[in-house]
């Protein structure tokens, strides 16, 4: 029993402390601040405003329904996390999803962990925070480690270490934010996985990222279908650019090529260098196709 008492009075010392205009504390320097700082009190939500950092963007309505209704049956179980800004106002750094569904319910406040920190420290704390979450988007990821690398001026191989991922995987989601914002969306609204926007991501030429990415909806392509097709048109597109070596075919050997072509029955292809020299290359299909061709090259009958 005494120990119920002594805590109510902790707490009723701490609100008396957070409610003193002349006790404002704004760093952790300033008198008091290790009462203040890392202790869990019942904030007033109309005093906590959002995150500006917050990676988030999109909120789902039926999650947020859901989460309201395990609120009201059994309370907000993990507090939320604020910095302190001035006297009775405050800033979300992670919770967002609780302080939403709170604010649904209608509650006046909301179990809160504090912390002092400045705009740089609350960026980083906040990005760092909602990246480990499991129900973030690879886009939402992707701009984050970005907002990280720009804002807090953080290299690849720094950022690895905040956030505890090899600076490949980090890599990976980067080349993310070179998919036309088209497929951006797409990602973010679930149409594709993080590994087709890998495959995509090996296309520079955005009109055809968009064409894949038609394919992908309209055909319900795998990821390993995916990676396929952008691999046969690379190739593809590899094969149909001549050779530095190479120049251009005139008239006279191109009407030639044509006459070559029907004499075997097959797309014979010309190759040129700049000295004049070159090659003739007949493709076959199968042995008794090349025995074909090569009966005519003899001349029999």
């Amino acid at each position: 029993m005494a120990k119920t008492t002594k805590k109510k009075a902790l707490g009723r010392g701490l609100s008396a402390l957070l409610n003193d205009p002349n006790n404002d504390i704004k760093s952790a320097e300033d008198k008091n601040a290790d009462k203040v700082v890392g202790s869990i009190v019942e904030l007033s939500l109309e005093a906590i405003e959002v995150n500006p950092f917050q990676p988030r963007t999109s909120f789902s309505e039926d999650a947020l329904k859901e989460l309201a209704s395990s609120i009201r049956e059994l309370g907000v179980i993990q507090p939320i996390t604020v910095r302190k800004l001035e006297f009775n106002k405050y800033q979300l750094v992670s919770g967002e999803r609780r302080y939403r569904a709170s604010k649904m319910l209608g509650l006046e406040t909301i179990p809160s962990y504090i912390r002092i920190a400045n705009d740089r420290e609350s960026l980083e704390m906040a990005l760092v925070e909602n990246i480990q979450r499991q129900d973030l988007d690879p886009i939402e990821i992707a701009l984050s480690y970005q907002r990280l690398m720009d804002d807090i001026d953080l290299t690849q191989e720094e950022l690895s270490d905040r956030v505890g991922k090899n600076r490949s995987t980090i890599a990976n989601y980067l080349r993310l934010l070179k998919l036309d914002p088209i497929i951006q969306t797409g990602m973010r609204d679930g149409f594709l996985s993080m590994g087709h926007g890998r495959a995509l991501v090996n296309i520079t030429n955005t009109d055809v990222q968009l064409q894949v990415y038609e394919s992908i909806l309209k055909d319900k392509l795998s990821v390993r279908d995916t990676e396929n097709l952008v691999r046969h048109m690379q190739q593809n597109k590899d094969t149909s650019k001549p050779s530095s070596k190479e120049v251009k075919v005139d008239e006279k050997k191109t009407k030639a090529l044509k006459q070559i072509s029907s004499y075997f029955g097959a797309k014979v292809e010309l190759k040129v260098n700049k000295k004049g020299n070159g090659k003739l290359i007949v493709p076959f299909s199968s042995d008794e196709d090349f025995q074909r061709i090569k009966k005519l090259i003899q001349g029999d009958s």
